[in-house]
């Protein structure tokens, strides 16, 4: 899934409003501009999301600390925010870090002691803070635990429930559907829009314990290698720039030999299988 204001071009010779058109974006959307952030809570976000791919169990006091060895300053709420902006999540049992969706919503843990024996048996979901040059976005990613093959991602400058249900609807068009898939309990995937579509394609829904991310433990493994590998050494110009180079190395990624598969190929096993 790609983000359609990435497609405008402001030196064509078509007017904007023309571009629009022909992408069904409505203007309004286009010229949305969200409230960035200051280039020092960038650099902060940053620090972070690298030290929790270090320290997973680091919580708020600790990025504190890892602050402060950089030299920066900042209060317990400024630390906070930044973590929830960054959708940055220390594994450990907490109370307030993760906004929650209605109980209602909420799901149980399926995954434990399920033997996966094919592909499009499980999906994980999950959303990650990408850095990028000026500025940041999120990504989504929803991977085959069987074959470790990505079967959709997305890229948005929010984390609103509407952008990961359509990576999911785009994985469902792309390769059917799964019989489980397994989100964490973020507000993105216990709400209403979310639960009501899998259950209207009879998708089972699995959700982590709270606190415990690594119940959805590929695709936690997905991120670091993305972003050790990629991210944090190509960081993007723009969102144009994150697509093209995410959707270039994707293509490696899918067509490498992979240890936890038996150093075999995601896509092979994936088209393979399925």
């Amino acid at each position: 899934m790609m983000d359609l204001k990435l497609l405008v071009n402001k030196e064509s010779k078509l007017s904007l409003r023309q571009q629009c058109e022909s992408l069904s974006l409505p203007r309004s959307t286009f010229y949305y501009i969200p409230k960035g952030e200051s280039k020092e809570n960038l650099e902060i976000m940053l620090l972070m999301d690298k030290h929790i791919m270090e320290e997973p169990t680091a919580g708020i006091l600790t990025m504190q600390s890892m602050l402060r060895d950089q030299d920066i300053e900042a209060s317990y709420e400024r630390v906070r925010r930044l973590m929830r902006k960054a959708s940055i999540r220390a594994i450990y049992p907490r109370r307030h870090l993760t906004v929650l969706g209605k109980k209602e919503y909420l799901h149980p843990y399926l995954l434990r002691n399920l033997s996966i024996t094919k592909p499009n048996q499980v999906w994980e979901i999950d959303i990650t803070y990408i850095p990028m040059q000026h500025g940041f976005m999120y990504l989504t990613a929803i991977i085959d635990v069987y074959s470790r093959y990505i079967v959709s991602w997305g890229l948005s400058n929010s984390l609103d429930a509407d952008s990961s249900l359509t990576v999911v609807k785009e994985a469902i068009d792309t390769h059917g559907k799964p019989e489980i898939l397994n989100s964490d309990q973020g507000s993105q995937f216990t709400c209403k829009e979310y639960v009501d579509f899998l259950k209207s394609q009879d998708i089972r829904i699995s959700m982590d314990g709270k606190g415990r991310a690594l119940d959805n433990i590929y695709i936690e493994r997905f991120w670091r290698t993305i972003k050790y590998q990629h991210i944090y050494l190509n960081p993007a110009k723009n969102g144009l720039d994150l697509y093209l180079g995410i959707k270039k190395w994707m293509e490696r990624y899918h067509n490498r030999d992979h240890q936890g598969i038996d150093r075999k190929k995601p896509k092979i096993i994936y088209q393979n299988a399925a």
